[in-house]
C-alpha cells in the first residue's frame, strides 16, 4: 500500500471521555484488526477455485447423462453416468459458474445443481476493505454449527470484511437477568470470528417480560433500563468476536415497530450507552434505518443531537444503483461526518421455481450476477464506506421475490461468483471517482484505489445501463474507449473471467473490472466523490430523556413516496397527558433542572419545567399535562418541542419532537 493511500485511510482515534461508571467512545470508530489467513475451498462442496477438480454429487433421479452448461447456456463439459456411482468428476474447469443438468433416456432434464469455480486467494482480504456481506449465519443455520462454518467459509472466500449476522434478544435473555449460555449465536460468532470475519450483529424485538403498557414485542421496551442492560451484556459476552452492533432493525418501518424518529434517538442513546459500559472499543451504529432517506427524519436526528451516540450511520437501500448519490443527501447530512455502512441492499426478483427452492430463470440470475458489481461500485462512490448485499443464503419473501446468493441447499448462483469478483477485485477499495462520458449518461464508470491479489492498482469498474425495472434491464450499450496514457494490466468480466488485456470497445449491463497502473486514473477526467459532512463535534450525556406517546398516536406520513416517517399525531383543543421520563444511566446521584426551552405560540404546558434528582439507573416520570389549539389551516406552523436539561458536569440531554395535527404540518418549520 502506498503512503499516500494509506495516510487517506488511517483511522485516528480522536479521544475518550469518561463520564461516571461509563466509559465512552466520542470518536470516529476505529475498526479492529484481526487475524485474516488466505481462504481455501477445500472440503466445500460445489465451490471450487482455479486448478481444483470439480466434482458433484449423483442425484437420486433417473438419468442416464450429464452436462455442464456456462452461465451463457453453452455446453463446456458432457458425459455419460456411471449407474453406481456416487459423484461425477467433470474436471478443472475456468472460473464461472456452471450449472450441471442430469439427462433422462430422451434428453430431458431430470434435475440439476450448481458449481463455481473461483480465483484462487493469493493475499488475504485488506481490514479496510468495504465489500461485506449480510448472512443471518445465526437464523438460517440454527442451532447447526457445521452449516454456519459453510457460510462462514463461503463468505471469507468470497473476499468479504464484514458479515451481518441476527440475532433475537429473548432467545439470549428470556427472563430478565436470566442470559442462556449456549446458544446458535455464540457458536455463529464464533465460527466467524475462526475464519476472520468481522461480525456486525443486529437484534429486534423486545422479549415477552419487558413487554408494557399494551406495547407490541416488535417495539422497544417502554423501559429502557431493559435495552441498557441487555446491550452493556451483550458487549461484554461477544468481547472480540462481534466488532459492531446494531441496536435494532429497520425501526422506521411498520415491520419492526413503526417508530418516530424522536423515539429512534432516544433508544439509541440508551442503547450506546450500554454497549459502551460493556466495551468501550466496541463500534455502535444507528439503529438503522430503511426506506428513502427523507430531510424529515435527519432533521429530527439532528435536534435531538444524536451524532455523539453513533460510530458509524447506517442505513438499508433497495432502489436501484443509478439512485443512490440522488438519495442520499439527507444521510450524509444525519451522519454528521460519521461513517455510512449500507447494512442491507438489494432488488429482488421474481422466482419461477416452486417453494423452497424458489430459484430465478436463466434470466433473472444472470440479471442478479450483473446487478451486483453495480450496486457496490455505485454505493461506494456515493459514500458508503462498508457495503453489505442481502442477502447470502437462499431467502424469499411472500411478495413471490427472491434475495440469495446461494440456493437451498447452498450451492451457488452465478451472483455469489459475481459477489467474488468483487471481493477479490475491489479488496481494500478506495473510491476515487466517477468518470462521465460525455454525451453518454448511461455509462457507468467509477475508479478505485484497491489491492486486487494483494497488489497496489487503480480499478475501474464499467457498464452500461439506462433506468428502468428489470424488465428493461441489460439492453444497453455505450461505445468508450481509454485514453492510450493509461496501461491496462488485465480486464476482467463480471465474474473475474480474464479477458487478457483486452478493452471491450461497448459497455454493457455486464460490468467489467478493468486493473491499471496504481495511479493510473489521474489521466482520467474523474468527478469526486460526495464529500463526507462536516463531522460534528460533541459529548454524550448519561441523562437521557424520552417521551413515550401510545402507539395509537403515530401515523406514517409519508412526505416523499417510498419514504417511512412517523410522526405524532394529536387532536386540537383536546387536553392529553404528555408521558415524559428522564434516566440516569451512570453511576453516580445527579441533580438538575429539566425545562421546555422551545414550543409553538400558544400551546400549553403544566408543568413545563422539573427539578429532577436521580440515582444511579433510575427513571423519573415528569408528568405532563399538553394542550394544542385550533390552527388556522392555512398558514404553516411550528410543530418542534423541545425539552433541555441542565445537570451541570453530567450533562445537558435533549428531547426534540414534532406534534402534528394533521400530515404534512409544519414540516418546512426551522429547527428549533
Amino acid at each position: 500500500m502506498t503512503d499516500a493511500k494509506t495516510s487517506r485511510r488511517t483511522v485516528a482515534l480522536l479521544g475518550i471521555l469518561l463520564l461516571p461508571g461509563v466509559i465512552l467512545a466520542n470518536a470516529k470508530a476505529t475498526e479492529p484488526s484481526i487475524q485474516r489467513s488466505i481462504p481455501n475451498a477445500r472440503g466445500l462442496p460445489a465451490v471450487f477455485t482455479e486448478g481444483q477438480s470439480v466434482t458433484v454429487p449423483v442425484p437420486s433421479k433417473p438419468a442416464t447423462r450429464w452436462r455442464a452448461l456456462d452461465d451463457d447456456g453453452a455446453q463446456v463439459r458432457a458425459g455419460d453416468l456411471d449407474a453406481s456411482a456416487s459423484t461425477i468428476d467433470i474436471g478443472t474447469l475456468g472460473i464461472g459458474w456452471y450449472r450441471i443438468e442430469f439427462l433422462s433416456r430422451d434428453d430431458e432434464c431430470a434435475t440439476w445443481t450448481t458449481a463455481a469455480v473461483l480465483a484462487r486467494p493469493s493475499a488475504p482480504v485488506p481490514q479496510d476493505s468495504p465489500i461485506c456481506i449480510d448472512s443471518a449465519t445465526a437464523w438460517f443455520a440454527l442451532n447447526d454449527p457445521a452449516k454456519q462454518e459453510r457460510f462462514a467459509r463461503l463468505a471469507a472466500l468470497a473476499g468479504v470484511n464484514w458479515i451481518r449476522d441476527r440475532m433475537r434478544w429473548r432467545d439470549i435473555e428470556p427472563e430478565r437477568g436470566r442470559f442462556v449460555d449456549a446458544t446458535t449465536y455464540d457458536t455463529a460468532a464464533d465460527l466467524q470470528a475462526k475464519h476472520g470475519l468481522k461480525v456486525l450483529q443486529v437484534f429486534h424485538g423486545t422479549p415477552e417480560w419487558a413487554v408494557e403498557d399494551g406495547e407490541l414485542r416488535g417495539r422497544y421496551p417502554v423501559d429502557l433500563r431493559h435495552a441498557y442492560r441487555f446491550c452493556r451484556e451483550m458487549a461484554r459476552r461477544y468481547k472480540g468476536r462481534v466488532q459492531a452492533w446494531e441496536p435494532w432493525n429497520e425501526a422506521n418501518v411498520a415491520t419492526f415497530g413503526g417508530h418516530t424518529t424522536d423515539e429512534m434517538c432516544t433508544y439509541q442513546k440508551a442503547t450506546y450507552l450500554g454497549f459502551k459500559a460493556g466495551d468501550p472499543d466496541l463500534i455502535v451504529c444507528w439503529n438503522v434505518s430503511t426506506a428513502v432517506p427523507t430531510m424529515l427524519h435527519t432533521r429530527l436526528v439532528l435536534a435531538n443531537e444524536t451524532w455523539p451516540y453513533f460510530d458509524t450511520y447506517n442505513i438499508h437501500t433497495y432502489d436501484w444503483p443509478d439512485s443512490y448519490e440522488r438519495l442520499w443527501g439527507p444521510v450524509h447530512a444525519a451522519a454528521c461526518g460519521r461513517p455510512i455502512w449500507v447494512t442491507e441492499s438489494d432488488r429482488g426478483l421474481p422466482y419461477v421455481g416452486p417453494e423452497p427452492w424458489c430459484e430465478l430463470s436463466r434470466e433473472g440470475e444472470r440479471q442478479k450476477a450483473e446487478f451486483m458489481a453495480q450496486s457496490y461500485a455505485s454505493s461506494l462512490f456515493a459514500g458508503a464506506e462498508r457495503h453489505f448485499h442481502f442477502i447470502l443464503g437462499n431467502y424469499y419473501e411472500a411478495n413471490k421475490v427472491q434475495f440469495g446468493l446461494l440456493r437451498l441447499d447452498l450451492t451457488p448462483r452465478p451472483s455469489y461468483v459475481a459477489l467474488a469478483a468483487i471481493g477479490r477485485f475491489l479488496a481494500g477499495a478506495e473510491c476515487l471517482g466517477r468518470w462521465s462520458l460525455s454525451g453518454a449518461p448511461d455509462a457507468h464508470i467509477y475508479a478505485f484505489a484497491a489491492r486486487p491479489d494483494g497488489k497496489d492498482r487503480d480499478v475501474l469498474v464499467a457498464w452500461a445501463e439506462r433506468p428502468g425495472d428489470w424488465s428493461s434491464r441489460g439492453k444497453t450499450t455505450v461505445p468508450w474507449a481509454l485514453p492510450r496514457t493509461v496501461t491496462v494490466a488485465d480486464v476482467h468480466d463480471y465474474l473475474g473471467r480474464s479477458l487478457d488485456s483486452q478493452v471491450p470497445q461497448r459497455l454493457e449491463s455486464a460490468p467489467i473490472f478493468v486493473l491499471l497502473r496504481a495511479g493510473d486514473t489521474s489521466e482520467l477526467p474523474l468527478e469526486p466523490p460526495p464529500h463526507r459532512s462536516e463531522r460534528r463535534s460533541g459529548e454524550v450525556c448519561p441523562i437521557v430523556l424520552q417521551l413515550h406517546m401510545p402507539r395509537s398516536t403515530s401515523i406514517n406520513v409519508q412526505q416523499i413516496p417510498w419514504a417511512s416517517d412517523y410522526e405524532h399525531q394529536v387532536e386540537p383543543d383536546t387536553e392529553i397527558v404528555l408521558p415524559f421520563y428522564a434516566y440516569n444511566f451512570s453511576d453516580k446521584t445527579v441533580k438538575g433542572r429539566i425545562a421546555i426551552d422551545h414550543a409553538p405560540e400558544g400551546w400549553t404546558f403544566e408543568p413545563n419545567s422539573w427539578n429532577v434528582t436521580l440515582d444511579p439507573m433510575d427513571r423519573a416520570e415528569l408528568p405532563c399535562r399538553f394542550l394544542m389549539p385550533v390552527r388556522n389551516p392555512e398558514k404553516t406552523s411550528d410543530c418542534w418541542i423541545r425539552l433541555r436539561g441542565d445537570f451541570g458536569k453530567a450533562g445537558r440531554p435533549v428531547l426534540a419532537f414534532r406534534l402534528i395535527s394533521k400530515p404534512g404540518e409544519g414540516y418546512d418549520a426551522p429547527l428549533p
